[in-house]
């Protein structure tokens, strides 16, 4: 079946779409990528997003016209990019939404809010849309993020080695997917690679809010990691920024722009005694980025790391990677088969798959669930819903051609 994949990040920076052609096979899932595209949002409705994530407030009715208009902007992305890359209306939709709030309390994720009502999009395409992807982990007892698991574990598990591999997604938030070394048992990738997936930290939530600040709204990343190439990194408030009681915590753990925001970075200036340059403090806001991710990694000490979402773009991000991870070979998802900015579109495209087929969506190794559940909810589209027979046995691992 062919599934439109489609979701916002914690950057804001668009709507995110891609168009799988998918077909399962016993135990092998074989995946094309028909195409991926982005669709930016209105400026007002991202103003709006941007500032509850922050830890605005929004009352009643602003939620309900967030909700509705999120919905809208992603009904007319699937109806027109959306669409374009399947080669018409798709045999189903899978969308994300826009997360708003992942509400942790002592470490444990006790709810999440993702908005975008998926009905206008089952209305505008005439399509099934499976929506709401990470409450179902919740409520088992998970912390429901990261699940990118689900993806890296089936897209990575052919990579033969004595050494693990991980998979790190430069968003927002950056985690990662860490597949243990291949033993050669069994036919399938979950019998001989375990996975352990989490947040490590910032990625380009803290840069990109600094970068707009500074520019005054004309920039809103660091291109190419310009700015972090020219500064030179603060090391008092980098130290005050790698105490955060975060990085302490074991794995699973997740975090977003509801902890790490424009105000987190005002508190940690705040606690040094001296002024620090625009171009500097990128520089050490990314090299907290480099360190974070270097250090989670530290033990498992993969030989290879694979990097995808918009960081992976920031050249000055991935030599630092490079650099602090001496013994470990940094690559992109594209030469994997996925363009960097399309890996989380795809990673709901299967979750919807998944769910359709009902096969789990989440991997408790990496949620922290008291099992695998199937991700989302269903809402119909034009036509009464025609589920398949459930799927005899769940992918083990996924070939990428085309």
């Amino acid at each position: 079946m062919i599934v439109v994949g489609v979701g916002s990040g914690t950057s804001v920076d668009g709507i995110d779409l891609a168009a799988l052609e998918m077909d399962l096979h016993g135990e092998e899932l074989t995946v094309r990528v028909l195409g991926s595209g982005e669709v930016p949002f209105a400026d007002d409705l991202r103003d709006d997003v941007l500032a509850v994530i922050a830890g605005g407030t929004l009352d009643a009715a602003r939620v309900c016209r967030v909700d509705t208009r999120l919905g809208r902007a992603f009904a007319d992305a699937v109806a027109g990019v959306g669409a374009e890359l399947a080669g018409g209306r798709p045999d189903l939709v899978s969308s994300h939404g826009q997360t708003l709030f992942h509400d942790v309390v002592d470490g444990r994720v006790a709810g999440t809010l993702q908005l975008g009502q998926p009905a206008w999009i089952a209305e505008r395409t005439g399509a099934p849309v499976v929506s709401d992807l990470r409450v179902a982990d919740v409520a088992a007892g998970g912390q429901g993020a990261p699940l990118a698991g689900t993806w890296d574990r089936l897209w990575l598990a052919g990579v033969q080695d004595e050494r693990p591999v991980a998979a790190l997604n430069l968003g927002g938030i950056a985690n990662v997917s860490v597949l243990g070394p291949a033993s050669g048992q069994g036919g399938g990738g979950q019998e001989w690679r375990s996975l352990s997936a989490f947040d490590t930290g910032p990625a380009n939530a803290l840069i990109d809010a600094v970068v707009a600040r500074v520019s005054g709204g004309a920039e809103r990343y660091d291109t190419d990691g310009a700015r972090a190439a020219r500064g030179i990194p603060d090391r008092e408030l980098l130290e005050v920024l790698l105490d955060d009681p975060y990085y302490r915590r074991p794995p699973p753990r997740t975090t977003g722009k509801e902890h790490f925001h424009l105000g987190y970075v005002d508190a940690a200036l705040a606690r040094v005694d001296h002024p620090v340059a625009d171009d500097d403090l990128v520089a050490t806001l990314t090299e907290l980025t480099v360190r974070t991710v270097a250090d989670a990694l530290a033990d498992a000490a993969p030989t290879e790391l694979v990097a995808s979402g918009g960081g992976a773009r920031n050249g000055t991000l991935l030599r630092g990677l490079a650099g602090a991870m001496p013994g470990t070979t940094v690559s992109t998802s594209e030469q994997h088969g996925i363009p960097v900015d399309a890996k989380e579109a795809c990673l709901f495209a299967l979750l919807g798959f998944l769910t359709w087929h009902g096969l789990p969506g989440t991997s408790p190794s990496a949620t922290g669930a008291v099992a695998g559940r199937p991700a989302g909810r269903i809402t119909p589209g034009h036509t009464p819903l025609r589920m398949p027979d459930p799927a005899t046995s769940a992918p083990t691992t996924m070939r990428v051609v085309g």
